[in-house]
């Protein structure tokens, strides 16, 4: 039997804790309860202290008629509205404090006041109450009177009162235990649609866009601007609103990061599948003709390895994406010159590229605190795309100079420029302006992707102008280092 109550008291808690509209109620209640208390102290206290100061204004009469001549003739003969006179020391019984006889209205010097039981024990408690008398004592001509009044009477209509106000108390709380859960659910209500369409996703069996874009339809239904509306939530719930914009804005994301996959593996297949085909392409001009044929054999040799070569180059910045993505790419960090790193570059470049004149305007010292390596692949991340987009003979500019503790980094070529409309998405993946042009050039649509990538995890930031057949000026912002 015991353990059965267990069971019953471990899951009514278990309930308690679980259920958002269980524990709201009883927070409620809680409170009501506690608003009645307050009011029923306050309401005992003040309608008692109430009958003490009616009591003593009719003592205070008594003791204004009365002479002790009178007393002296007959004490016990002096009856007034129920106030009777005795000729005895102070009876026992409770003494009322100092600071409550202090303030109450009757004026005699050494009074005191008392309330006292004068019944049996074996009366009932009605009786008890019934009998409660209050006693004014005081001194006159070396002799102890009191004037003793019945208040138990009074207290006993007052506490009838009472009772029923605390019985009408009792029907207002249990009318709102019932009530309150009711408003506490049709306020929840939106919190329950949504927690229901989250929980749909466990439930399909193949997650793919369509589910993704169902279930972000379905939930975006339940914006600010509808939530009033369809589900019944009133302006003033503006935590559901907020949580509502949350959810939906979580849902954006997701989204976008999904649509932002499905068109890196997409491109990538593409991107893959073109040298493959080629290579595919001449190994089979090569099985019909080329085992005979010296030059269709160099040819198609050659072609096959530079294929390679670009597919090399790609899986080569696909895994640094993927590592950069996965944040498994640790940065070296160390405090160096960038005008050596982009002198080292401009050396280098030089020897494999003499169509272009390289330009050097070098702010001396500049110093970073950054991955050498990485630093150094960002930068000429940016000098190779000047390169493919930049005629021969053309100039291509880079400067470094320090500004308001910030070391700027320009790469700037006399190309063929970037559309205005081209600017937002040249750091998008597989983002390529031009695709034939591109294709010429060789380039993968993945530099700036990992340059940009590369420059963030820095606190850097690019700023780029360009216009159309004039050129472009990219510049890396990177935080100024103290040596």
């Amino acid at each position: 039997m015991s353990i059965k109550k267990d069971e019953n008291s471990v899951s009514f808690s278990s309930k308690i804790r679980s259920s958002l509209v269980l524990k709201l109620n009883l927070e409620m209640m809680h409170r009501l309860l506690s608003g009645f208390l307050a009011i029923n102290i306050l309401i005992f206290l003040m309608s008692f202290f109430v009958i003490l100061w009616r009591t003593e204004i009719g003592v205070q009469e008594v003791i204004d008629i009365i002479t002790p001549s009178t007393i002296n003739r007959n004490p016990l003969s002096y009856y007034e509205k129920g106030y009777v006179i005795v000729k005895e020391e102070s009876p026992k019984g409770i003494i009322l404090p100092e600071f409550i006889q202090d303030y109450l209205p009757v004026e005699i010097n050494n009074s005191k006041r008392n309330i006292f039981i004068p019944v049996e024990e074996e009366s009932t408690l009605s009786d008890k109450i019934e009998a409660i008398r209050y006693s004014v004592g005081f001194p006159i001509n070396a002799s102890y009177y009191q004037v003793v009044y019945p208040i138990g009477l009074e207290l006993m209509s007052f506490l009838r009162l009472f009772v029923i106000l605390i019985i009408a108390e009792g029907i207002i709380l249990f009318k709102n235990i019932r009530k309150g859960q009711r408003v506490i659910r049709r306020t929840l209500k939106p919190l329950a649609e949504l927690a229901e369409t989250a929980r749909s996703l466990n439930v399909v069996q193949s997650f793919d866009g369509q589910n993704l874009k169902d279930l972000a339809g379905e939930i975006s239904n339940i914006d600010a601007s509808k939530l009033d509306r369809r589900i019944s939530v009133d302006s003033s719930q503006d935590e559901l609103k907020a949580l509502a914009s949350a959810i939906n804005q979580m849902l954006n994301r997701i989204n976008e990061s999904y649509q932002s996959q499905v068109r890196f593996v997409s491109n990538a297949s593409h991107e893959l599948r073109t040298p493959i085909s080629v290579i595919q392409g001449y190994i089979n001009l090569l099985d019909r003709w080329g085992k005979e044929d010296e030059k269709t054999l160099q040819e198609s040799i050659d072609a096959i390895k530079s294929e390679v070569e670009d597919m090399k180059e790609l899986v080569e910045k696909l895994l640094f994406l993927a590592r950069g993505d996965s944040e498994t790419i640790v940065l070296h960090k160390e405090l160096f010159d960038s005008c050596e790193i982009v002198e080292e570059i401009i050396r280098e470049t030089q020897m494999i590229d003499e169509g272009h004149e390289f330009k050097m305007e070098m702010g001396i010292p500049a110093y970073v605190e950054a991955d050498r390596q990485l630093f150094k692949q960002a930068i000429r991340i940016l000098v190779d795309n000047s390169i493919k987009y930049t005629p021969n003979g053309k100039q291509i500019l880079l400067r470094v100079e320090r500004n308001q503790g910030k070391v700027n980094i320009t790469v700037q070529d006399s190309g063929i420029g970037i559309e205005s409309d081209d600017l937002p998405r040249i750091f998008d993946r597989f983002y390529r302006s031009d695709e034939s042009r591109a294709r010429k050039s060789g380039g993968t649509g993945l530099g700036l992707s990992i340059a940009k990538w590369i420059i963030e995890r820095h606190g850097a930031y690019f700023e780029i102008l360009s216009r159309m057949n004039a050129g472009t000026r990219i510049t890396i912002v990177f935080p100024e280092a103290d040596k």
